[in-house]
Order: structure tokens, then sequence, then C-alpha cells
């Protein structure tokens, strides 16, 4: 579904009777930094969103873009798709919200999740990937009865106070990069230091380090949570299997944080892309066909701990919410994944990704700018460096994210949505014709560029 070149990235008829200028007056007053979440983009390229379509966001406006961050990875069919519009629209005459209960949308999407996830015996629903990530730290700790918990420095698992922890390195804001490991720096003010005393914080891609520190923890040490891909950051050949083998070794549960990669790199996330089984694994976004849900899958008997029989029981794990598996977002979820499900849809999806990839090189070799254009699956990475990162502190010390934070907001001038030094993602919506557009605005973006640098 592609409105024709010649509406994207300038103004057309506006089709909001407000201007932009007038929602940013009103946003200025009721949100701070006239922002969501932790995004504000610079005053000449703010702009509200009117509607999406496919591969395709306009703002109020009338601009079209070619949108690549897909609301951070969820609408991998492209947005309004019509299978997921029309589960709604069916599930909103039968009731939307909890009913206190099972409905039949929630089971029938338990059991998909379970037959396509490896690691799933049972699942928990929650209503966000912040939750979902929390979850599964709590079930982790229940079943080994201890408090400390791993994770790796540059990796967001949420924003619950057990992730938010050396999640930002120098490239991404403008705090000094600080290795210190185990220690972990706090993202922000309100993390209690009794918090931050539980979280111990590794280099990606570094297993040498992760065996010193779980061997200083010894018998400390819940889980370690990693993303089968940290944002920017590919992992190294084995890392996976690698960590694995050091879960076993030292008895600390491996949790995958699935939310951005479960139902994107394949049908069956991360842990089928790259053939290792975790213990636990945090879903959420795509399996919600972009309504707000999430989940925890993985062992039969790590999961029942949250069984609502058994509470009352000592290690009965609490895990509640009003949304948790509403009917609305599970019909919107299954729709989702019975799209994906169909012969074929991966192949041509990292297909797509690829191609992008390989022709946007192309691109910016010609106009001799030293930028990668790197990624695996359905991800495109663009940054001012000539190798892939190895962890947080390669990336933040040996590329220039400066530039390639003002490359990024140039792309959105060009009218190519991106968010600054962020993963660009696909959807079954970017077919040739996007992709041959995205190319000729990706062209333009390095003109302006090459002219001022």
């Amino acid at each position: 579904m592609s409105q024709s070149e010649t509406t994207a990235g300038r103004a057309t008829d506006q089709p909001d009777p407000r201007s932009m200028k007038e929602y940013y007056e009103i946003a200025e007053q009721v949100l701070p930094g006239a922002g969501l979440a932790i995004y504000s983009n610079p005053d000449d390229i703010r702009f509200v969103v009117h509607k999406g379509e496919g591969a395709r966001l306009q703002d109020v406006d009338g601009k079209w873009y070619v949108d690549y961050s897909m609301a951070a990875s969820v609408n991998i069919l492209g947005h309004a798709h019509p299978a997921i519009a029309s589960a709604m629209s069916d599930q909103l005459t039968r009731g939307h919200l909890h009913f206190g209960n099972l409905n039949v949308p929630v089971i029938e999407l338990a059991k998909e999740l379970v037959d396509a996830i490896p690691c799933a015996e049972m699942v928990v629903f929650g209503s966000t990937g912040s939750e979902a990530n929390a979850y599964a730290l709590r079930l982790a700790r229940a079943f080994t009865g201890r408090d400390k918990v791993m994770k790796f420095e540059g990796a967001y698992h949420g924003a619950h106070d057990y992730s938010a922890i050396s999640t930002f390195g120098g490239g991404t804001t403008d705090m000094p990069h600080i290795a210190n490991f185990p220690q972990g720096v706090p993202d922000g003010a309100g993390i209690p230091q009794a918090v931050q005393d539980t979280v111990l914080v590794a280099p990606f891609n570094d297993l040498e380090a992760v065996r010193k520190i779980m061997e200083e923890h010894a018998g400390e040490i819940a889980a370690l949570t990693t993303e089968p891909v940290q944002r920017n950051i590919p992992p190294h050949p084995d890392f996976h299997q690698g960590l694995r083998d050091l879960c076993d070794e030292f008895d600390i549960l491996l949790i995958y944080d699935e939310v951005v990669s479960g139902f994107r790199m394949s049908y069956g996330g991360g842990q089928q892309y790259y053939g290792v089984t975790p213990d636990l694994a945090a879903y959420g976004k795509i399996i919600g066909g972009g309504a707000a849900l999430a989940a925890v899958a993985g062992r039969a008997e790590i999961i029942d701990q949250a069984n609502p029989r058994r509470r009352g029981e000592d290690d009965y794990v609490f895990v509640n919410g009003t949304h948790c598996g509403n009917p609305l977002a599970a019909a919107a979820g299954l729709a989702c994944l019975r799209e994906l499900k169909k012969p074929g849809t991966y192949d041509w999806l990292n297909g797509q990704a690829e191609k992008m990839r390989r022709e946007a090189q192309k691109v910016f070799d010609r106009h001799d700018m030293p930028v990668l254009s790197y990624g695996v699956a359905s991800y495109w990475n663009i940054l001012f460096r000539d190798a892939p990162p190895r962890n947080q502190a390669d990336m933040d010390a040996t590329g220039d994210m400066k530039a390639s934070k003002e490359f990024d907001l140039e792309l959105v001038r060009q009218g190519v949505y991106v968010l600054p030094i962020n993963r660009r993602y696909f959807s079954l919506a970017h077919d040739d014709g996007i992709l041959e557009e995205s190319l000729r605005r990706l062209d333009a973006a390095c003109r302006v560029w090459t002219a001022r640098h």
C-alpha cells in the first residue's frame, strides 16, 4: 500500500484543520519537552503524525515520510494492515478489555506462542515489553532463590528499575561512557542504590568478561538477560552458544529479551535464528499486532510459579494487570502472526532488508562517505564507522556518533523517517518501489551532507 513518490517528503493538502505549529504549542504546555518517552525532535523537523499507510507516515501538515521506525519494530505488516484492522473491528463488537477471566483470542494466541517459540512450554501475559522483562527477572529470582541479575552495557530491556542501568553510553546521550564492570550506572535519577547493587553489567560480545563476573559472583546470580541482537551491535559467531554454556556451567538462567526480535528475525525469533534456546524469553511489540500486549515464555516449571492456583505458597510469583491478555490485543496479535506464518514471509522480508543494506552502501561509497550500512535479518543500521561495533564502549569510542545522528536527522528532512542512531526496521509493505524511492532520498541526503562537510 503506497502513495506515489510525489506525495512523499513534501507538503500536500493539509489533512487536519490544526497546523503542526498549533499542535506543538499545545504539546509544549502539556507534555515534557513536547515529546513522547525519550524522543523529542529538533524544531525544524518536528511533526505530529496524522496517519500511517503501508510503509509510510503522514503528518498533520500533509507531508509523507517513508517509515523505517515502524513504531520501533511493532508494525511488521505495515501500517493499517487490513487483517489486523478486521480482527480488531470484529473483536470490538464482542468487548475489548479484560473480562476478568479467560477469553478465546488469548487462549488461541497462547497456543500459537507455545507452538512457535523454541523455549516456550507455557506463557504468562502482561501489557508491555518492560513488564515482560521485569516479570522474567522476578520469575528467575524466585526459581533460583538468588537476587543478582546480569545484563550487558548498552542493552535496553525496558523502563523498569532493574533495566534502567548502563543502557546509554556517550554515543546516544551527553553522558560520558563509564566502564566499571560489573558495577552499573543508573540511566537517570530515581533508581535506588539497593536496586543498582543487584544488577551486574558486562560488555557485549565478551565471553571472558562474562565468565569472570560469574566466577566472582558464583551462587549469587539468578539470570543473565540478553537481546539476540543488541540494538546496533550484532553478536559475534558462537557468542550466544557461549552464553548458554556459561549459564549452564554456573547454574544461571538465560533470558532472551525478544521484545524486538520475537517474530521479526524469524517466526521463532532470535532463538530460532541463532539456534540457541534460553530458559525464559520476554515478548511484546509484534505479538500484540500493534496493540499493547506482552508475554513471558519459557520452561513450564519456571512459568508455573505464576499459577494463580498457587497463591499463598512460598514460591508463588505475582503477575497481574487489568489489560494483560486482553482480547482486543490478542485478536490483533493472532491476526498478525497468521500473516507472518505464511510460507516465504521471512525469506522475502529479510531479503528486502539485505537488498537495502547492500544498495545503500553503494550510495555512501559513491559519495565517498565513511558510513557503514549493515545489519541482520530485517534490521538495517547506518553508522559513521568502518566495521560493526563489538560492544557499547567500542561504538562510543571508534565511530563518529555525532555525525551519525546529524545524518539521520537529514534523512528525516528528506522524507525518510528514522529514529537517530537506532535500528531501522522493514515491514511487508517495504516493497521494491519503496526501496527505490528510499535510495533516491538517501542519495539526496548524501548530497546535502557532502555539500555541508
